[in-house]
């Protein structure tokens, strides 16, 4: 889904996948994808931005130009699948 904020459009992409970073400790990668799965946004925070008040929530909106393609057919079905079952699930401002 695309968002136009004016003049600019924003793409809406759904939490699919929170993992650890294997280089440094306590950051968190959050990886959001398109519903259709072929593209992602990631955002790294530090483990300790958790228990400050700032909310993981189940979707964010983001400049086109800020998407990577993500290439893999198996992940793209993955991310789609779970896109789905979050936007079913989630209002996209809830906390996740």
């Amino acid at each position: 889904m695309t968002i136009d904020d004016g003049d600019d459009e924003c793409v809406q992409v759904w939490l699919v996948e929170r993992t650890y970073s294997d280089d440094e400790q306590n950051i968190i990668i959050l990886t959001y994808a398109t519903p259709d799965g072929e593209q992602y946004f990631r955002k790294e925070r530090a483990l300790t931005s958790f228990s400050g008040g700032r909310e993981t929530t189940a979707a964010v909106e983001v400049e086109p130009g800020n998407l990577g393609e993500v290439g893999d057919p198996d992940e793209i079905e993955r991310f789609a699948a779970e896109a789905e079952r979050m936007a079913a699930e989630h209002d996209p401002d809830d906390a996740i």
